[in-house]
């Protein structure tokens, strides 16, 4: 009795012209003889440059984005730019940064416990 598969839903009837179908298509996948979508013409310009694109990039001969010209305003700015604090100022007497530096602490400390709270009788 506990080995017994408890099938759900309407039974299937195997000889119904819609399962015959199904089982055919599933055939068609398995050999390969289903095509889904469009056919993609060899031929063409666009699947050609798609090609020649694909192996200059795999080759490193494509970069992505613009060039980046050493010395110029953009690049000194950017190298800069991690030393500029960028944003507003924090206010450290702010209550949400206290508590959040209070949080912060107790994750450190392994106090902060997480979930709901245990139900009390």
């Amino acid at each position: 009795m506990k080995n017994e598969v408890i099938k759900l839903g309407r039974p299937v009837n195997e000889n119904s012209v819609r399962q015959i179908q199904l089982k055919e298509l599933e055939l068609k996948r398995l050999n390969g003889e289903i095509k889904r979508g469009r056919p993609v013409n060899v031929e063409s310009k666009f699947y050609l440059r798609k090609i020649e694109l694909e192996s200059r990039r795999i080759n490193g001969e494509l970069k992505r984005g613009r060039p980046i010209e050493e010395g110029s305003k953009r690049q000194v700015r950017l190298s800069v730019k991690g030393l500029v604090k960028l944003g507003r100022p924090v206010d450290v007497n702010s209550k949400s940064y206290l508590r959040k530096l209070e949080l912060e602490e107790k994750r450190l400390n392994g106090v902060l416990k997480l979930g709901r709270p245990a139900k009390t009788e």
